[in-house]
């Protein structure tokens, strides 16, 4: 169908730099700076419809609402309160340190929070992997952790593994991300070719609704890696992972708001200041 055709062409990039440092703290000898690394978001590829002789009018009416609602986002993300955003950040991450769900999960894929865009700090869940992998804090299992590594300027992301702050490095743009290789020279093992699967996705994202639509940035890298994954985990007959957006409370949208188009994957759960919301069954089996 042409709508098939047009969304499978769909490709768009949005970078953005940001100085990335990596700080100090009492409380978190391994705390990641909020300012950290580009947040490749994972909401519908932006058409090119716009671009072609070969238009869609309801693909471009969506892609339309979308750039008009991201818009509108970002700029209350902007004039949040610092103090009122700093307490959500801290509400948001205890929650998820004190979830069983959370503690139980033995491999997952987190993003690392970058400041410029506004999103959910994650320093302390990152550092609390890192710091105490076996024991000690709210991380009752060892975990393994999956940090996001962009490829290119096509929707390319990879997932590889970290276990140190030494296996990230600031990219030719300044980004901070996992290097191919450890810092013990080894390659980075790649989710993609992991012998087990990841039981939880910690996502970013612009905007979210309460039957688990969400909305990020518009390049469409974790639409189009969350897609290959899932199909990865179908084939190899593996236990669908859960998808756990991390969302400020001005960031949860009324029912309808959010156009979708069918490369939108939606979450599972999102976790507000006010708590856990379960969407799925698989959410309300594990978090309810």
């Amino acid at each position: 169908m042409k709508t098939d055709g047009l969304i499978q062409k769909a490709k768009v990039v949005l970078q953005m730099t940001q100085p990335c440092t990596i700080a100090s703290s009492p409380a978190h000898p391994l705390f990641f700076s909020r300012s950290a690394i580009l947040r490749p978001p994972f909401d519908s590829l932006r058409s090119i419809a716009t671009m072609s002789n070969d238009k869609d009018p309801h693909l471009d009416a969506i892609f339309q609402q979308k750039r008009t609602l991201r818009s509108k986002v970002r700029k209350e993300l902007k004039g949040m309160n610092p103090t009122q955003r700093s307490q959500e950040d801290n509400a948001i991450q205890s929650i998820i340190l004190e979830a069983p769900w959370f503690n139980s999960s033995k491999r997952l894929c987190a993003y690392i929070s970058c400041a410029a865009l506004r999103e959910v700090d994650t320093s302390r869940i990152l550092s609390e992997i890192l710091c105490n992998p076996a024991e000690g804090g709210h991380t009752q299992i060892r975990k393994t952790l999956y940090v996001p590594r962009v490829e290119d300027r096509n929707s390319h992301m990879r997932m590889l593994n970290i276990s140190s702050i030494d296996d990230l490095i600031a990219n030719s743009m300044n980004i901070l991300e996992p290097a191919p290789v450890d810092c013990d020279g080894n390659q980075c093992k790649d989710v993609m070719q992991a012998s087990e699967p990841v039981d939880l996705f910690l996502l970013p994202g612009l905007a979210f609704d309460r039957s688990g639509r969400r909305m990020g940035r518009g390049g469409g890298y974790y639409d189009t890696f969350l897609k290959k994954y899932q199909e990865l985990v179908m084939e190899r007959k593996w236990k669908q992972p859960l998808l756990v957006a991390l969302s400020y409370s001005l960031q949860i949208m009324d029912e309808g708001i959010i156009s979708v188009t069918p490369n939108d994957v939606p979450v599972d759960a999102l976790v507000s200041p006010a708590g856990v919301i379960a969407i799925s069954p698989a959410a309300m089996e594990r978090c309810g």
